[in-house]
């Protein structure tokens, strides 16, 4: 079996911290491995600290562990090829924005809810990396399936999931899939995401 392609550092154009470099998002995991209580539990805390427009945390999760209940529920509304690779990874946490606040307030919609909640998942992702997991979001998901699911009143609204775990050889995803896994890394150059600089 062929080595597992853990280090994929990105090729950038100005020095980063090396955790950012490092981090990529695998889509084969280990069917056998387990996250701990405690790395949940600092999985979670990483992403409760995340910035927070007005510290409204418009953000809420739902997070399951492989073999459980909830990571099935959460399993059968991904899409497409996610369905396929997303089983083996040890946990999936669903994303969810508060896009309006409860009842009477004068703030009204959370416009930026959606921004906060991808800041949590950010700080969930580089803490994952920090304790030596590998992750992957996903945003091909039935939103309103979802919902339904896990009974969510509409004014929270499913962003994405994001699977966690340890990443293991290509070898056991689809032929035709494989070389994603392999194939050089890339990115916009800055010269073409930043519209105006002084």
């Amino acid at each position: 079996m062929p080595a597992v392609a853990t280090d994929r550092r990105a090729v950038t154009e100005a020095p980063i911290e090396e955790f950012l470099a490092e981090r990529w998002s695998p889509r084969s995991f280990d069917p056998e491995a387990v996250v701990t209580d405690e790395q949940v539990a600092s999985l979670l805390e990483a992403a409760r600290w995340a910035a927070s427009a007005s510290n409204v945390q418009a953000r809420r999760f739902v997070v399951g562990r492989r073999d459980t209940e909830t990571f099935a529920r959460i399993e059968r509304h991904l899409m497409g090829f996610n369905r396929i690779w997303a089983p083996n990874a040890s946990l999936l946490v669903l994303a969810i924005a508060v896009v309006e606040p409860e009842g009477e307030h004068p703030q009204g919609a959370h416009r930026w809810a959606e921004y906060d909640t991808g800041q949590a998942i950010a700080n969930l992702s580089s803490q994952a990396h920090a304790l030596g997991l590998h992750t992957h979001q996903m945003g091909g998901i039935e939103v309103d399936a979802m919902r339904q699911e896990f009974d969510l009143p509409e004014r929270f609204v499913p962003i994405t999931v994001t699977a966690i775990g340890t990443v293991a050889s290509p070898d056991l995803l689809p032929e035709k899939y494989r070389l994603r896994e392999t194939a050089e890394r890339s990115r916009l150059p800055i010269s073409e995401l930043v519209l105006a600089q002084d």
